[in-house]
């Protein structure tokens, strides 16, 4: 059975456990009885789980004349490892826990890097189980349940109130209101009717309808998405490790000094060859990339630490360099800059009579805009009186009576437009300007008000913008919703640029089309139909109030809904990235310091310093990049 890289960093740390009892005893001189044969098993069976497939890809590498992390881990570890066999037999003094440190600390990494990929394999199986198992489709006259693998191009397909639509189609028979905000990003309903069309998974609303299936199986709009979000997710290369860039230098320097110090030492100097041995192996010790493999995963544990504990989950290493270079922030609109559900936002008329008649009849619909109604009369603790005779007229709203009279409470066809004074019609002009739908409420024979709903902007929302502009930061909002309704929110709260009316996969082509010349794109989204530029954007950063999709596809998560979470993200991101360069400085000064007083070049001062002084300062500069990483913890952070 092959084991996974969580598997084998935990049996790896559990045999490493004695190897940390001894250096924790040392400063009291106590030793572990027989501690030398227990490192040596522990440590050979630290080498079998943990570094034997770092040896085995270091040799690839080396096959291919390339010199990456794995050939330092392979160095370190194999060095380490099998010069301490030596020394055990020669009754020199021995250093296994090298190995076996070098070897967990690296693994650790991995394991983080394994979780990431498990993440974005369930969030494509999300995606995969919002497709409905079942559909009633018309054969030989009838309707009839088949398995949805069964359902074909042409087929007639019938959708229930409340139902999910099977697949992609045009409505042939009925009209309803679909819930289309999981696919398009529109919050509010969307009313169908004969010839329009209608997407598999969307939420059918309070009408029966038949369809004609145009799109099946992975022609599907939401089989698209699955696609895009499983390419755009693999076409990410691994994360570009600055230790494997370092490592391409570092390696070959280090082994080409090791061999030198041998030669010149056994050759030129006269020394015994165990004495230049012991001098070239001092080299390698101290360049063991043990501090190395430290410097990324502690600074983004203490950083994602602390970025929890401000709302902000940052889930992979590639997000905190990728998010330095970003030039454009993409947003999408409903649920992310704006509250994601209609609400009342202007009454025309006097305020509690008007919500007290439209309150009073609404109450009895189950329509979105009919519960924005009613909220707003709840919050205004307005009285709701019992209404009769309540009916719903098809695509323009509720009729009924109140104390006797007739009421009313829907569009203009409804009211009747000779109804409307003119200072009601220059209200609703004015409002549907600023891309508001208007609901016009009568009683008897008279439009008593008129009321406004917005899906509206987080209150949050303007500031957080205006602050990742004063970065110097372009801004766009990508949206499924009209260009009208986008261009008034994107004026609200001070976006740079807008692109409207767009699905899904349009929305990555957007993504695409702005990290052109190589710019850098970050695109936050809250949406199942955000999914796709989530993972095509250089960093996708998800709202923690969208879907679980939406989530699990971003590498950056805001647990608070609010916007300016992306300033903190940014800000603790730049700053943990910075930390891991300046670990990576502190992992590699020992080196140059130490390098030449391994090789001998201070001999003649009466400085020199064994394999076990190496070692010992291997574990200094562990302990240096290991305190850089957690004085992270009082690094201040930008918070919006």
């Amino acid at each position: 059975m092959k084991l996974s890289s969580i598997q084998r960093f935990w049996i790896s740390f559990i045999l490493t456990i004695p190897m940390i009892i001894q250096m924790l005893a040392m400063p009291f001189h106590w030793m572990i009885p027989g501690y030398n044969w227990i490192a040596l098993i522990t440590t050979t069976l630290v080498m079998l789980v943990a570094a034997v497939p770092y040896w085995t890809s270091a040799w690839v590498a080396f096959k291919n004349h390339h010199a990456n992390m794995n050939t330092l881990v392979a160095l370190g570890t194999g060095i380490a490892y099998f010069y301490s066999i030596f020394a055990m037999a020669t009754g020199r003094e021995v250093y296994f826990e090298s190995a076996d440190f070098i070897a967990v600390f690296v693994l650790l990494g991995d394991t983080m890097e394994e979780r990431m990929h498990n993440n974005a394999s369930n969030a494509l199986k999300k995606l995969l189980d919002l497709q409905v198992k079942e559909a009633d489709v018309l054969r030989d006259g009838k309707f009839v349940q088949v398995p949805l693998s069964q359902v074909k191009k042409g087929d007639i397909v019938r959708v229930k109130p409340g139902q999910k639509i099977a697949v992609d189609g045009v409505v042939t028979k009925g009209s309803t209101t679909v819930d289309e905000s999981m696919v398009t990003g529109e919050s509010m309903p969307v009313r169908k009717k004969v010839g329009d069309n209608v997407i598999g998974s969307t939420i059918n609303g309070d009408g029966a309808i038949e369809f004609r299936a145009t799109k099946v199986g992975d022609e599907t709009v939401l089989a698209q998405i699955v696609e895009m979000v499983k390419k755009a997710q693999t076409s990410h290369a691994p994360i570009q490790n600055l230790t494997d860039r370092i490592s391409g230098i570092f390696v070959p320097a280090v082994l080409i000094i090791a061999i030198i110090t041998f030669v010149v030492w056994y050759v030129f100097l006269g020394a015994p060859a165990v004495n230049a041995m012991l001098f070239a192996v001092a080299v390698i010790v101290i360049a063991c990339p043990c501090a190395l493999g430290l410097a990324t995963p502690t600074a983004l544990m203490v950083g994602t630490s602390r970025a929890a504990k401000m709302g902000v989950l940052i889930k992979d290493g590639q997000a905190l360099e990728e998010i330095n270079a970003v030039k454009t922030i993409a947003f999408d609109k409903t649920g992310t800059i704006t509250v994601g559900k209609p609400t009342v936002t202007d009454v025309v008329g006097k305020p509690t009579r008007v919500l007290q008649v439209a309150g009073s009849l609404e109450a009895s619909s189950e329509h979105p805009l009919a519960k924005a109604i009613v909220e707003k009369a709840q919050q205004e603790k307005v009285e709701l009186l019992q209404v009769t005779e309540f009916e719903a007229v098809e695509g323009q709203g509720v009729t009924a009576k109140l104390d006797g009279q007739p009421v009313f409470v829907g569009s203009l066809k409804l009211a009747g437009n000779e109804q409307l004074t003119e200072k009601q019609k220059e209200w609703a002009s004015k409002l549907q300007n600023e891309a508001k739908t208007v609901v016009y409420v009568g009683l008897g024979n008279e439009v008593i008000g008129l009321i406004a709903i917005q899906d509206t902007p987080k209150k949050s929302s303007a500031t957080a913008i205006a602050q990742l502009k004063a970065r110097g930061l372009r801004t766009v909002m990508i949206t499924g919703d009209n260009e009208q309704v986008a261009q008034a929110i994107a004026k609200e709260v001070g976006i740079d640029e807008v692109v409207a009316g767009v699905m899904p996969n349009q929305k990555s082509a957007v993504i695409e089309s702005l990290q052109k010349n190589g710019k850098k794109v970050a695109f936050v989204g809250d949406g199942i139909n955000d999914a796709p530029a989530l993972t095509t954007a250089d960093v996708g950063i998800a709202m923690g109030s969208g879907t679980d999709i939406a989530i699990e596809s971003g590498s950056i998560v805001l647990v608070k809904n609010d916007l300016r979470g992306v300033v903190r993200a940014l800000s603790i991101s730049q700053k943990t990235f910075n930390r891991i360069k300046l670990n990576l400085f502190w992992a590699l000064i020992y080196n140059v310091i130490g390098i030449p007083i391994a090789a001998g070049v201070f001999v003649s001062a009466g400085l020199t310093l064994s394999p076990e002084f190496a070692a010992l300062a291997m574990a200094f500069s562990s302990v240096s990049v290991v305190t850089s990483s957690l004085l992270l913890n009082w690094t201040k952070i930008e918070d919006a």
